[in-house]
């Protein structure tokens, strides 16, 4: 669930034995992130190579270290994000989206910016930027499915939150098309949307 007030001082929080530090100037931790934390550490098995996509605090990132044996990168457009997720013991680059990232991973992470936003809703600043997903919802989600593919191992696996604001059709239809299978890992309802977590692994052609 996007779009909570923070407090103007730095906050911590304890999640899945991992302590979390976050800033005003990053995304706060919320539904969405715990669902997608859970879901990641459902699927990893064993020293997988991740990447996180938007790693914004690095909550997931740090639970994944904590709770895995996997190695595990952030990277963010956002430099507050950038230094929080280092700040939490997590190696962390800036970049935007995977334009700057030369390797292969497993597992490729992303909770993107999935609300609709048009003219008159967007704002300045950091926090805009982890919010606001084009007219429809799904300008970043659709700029990341293009690029991620050629970043992924052999069987590599995309990991992502989609919401209802965004349409899950719409966004699984897009994952399709490009060659991926989909599942879906876990979904919860949280007052005016739905979170859902899908894995997508690249097929063979």
């Amino acid at each position: 669930m996007r779009g909570k007030k923070q407090s103007a001082l730095p906050m911590k929080m304890l999640y899945r034995n991992t302590t979390i530090k976050f800033t005003p100037k990053v995304y706060e931790p919320a539904e969405d992130s715990f669902l997608l934390a859970e879901a990641a550490l459902s699927i990893i098995k064993n020293s997988e190579n991740i990447l996180e996509v938007g790693c914004g605090s690095g909550i997931i990132c740090a639970v994944i270290k904590k709770n895995t044996r996997a190695k595990i990168t952030g990277i963010d457009i956002n430099p507050y994000a950038v230094e929080c997720t280092r700040d939490n013991g997590i190696e962390a680059i800036r970049g935007d989206l995977l334009k700057s990232i030369k390797g292969k991973f497993d597992i490729i992470i992303f909770n993107p910016p999935y609300l609709p936003t048009d003219d008159s809703e967007r704002t300045t600043g950091w926090i805009n930027i982890a919010l606001d997903g084009g007219y429809n919802g799904r300008k970043i989600i659709n700029r990341f499915l293009e690029e991620a593919g050629s970043n992924l191992l052999e069987n590599g696996r995309i990991l992502m939150l989609i919401s209802s604001l965004t349409g899950i059709e719409a966004v699984k239809s897009k994952v399709k098309s490009l060659g991926f299978h989909i599942e879906e890992l876990n979904k919860e309802r949280f007052h005016f949307e739905q979170l859902v977590v899908i894995v997508a692994t690249k097929t063979r052609k």
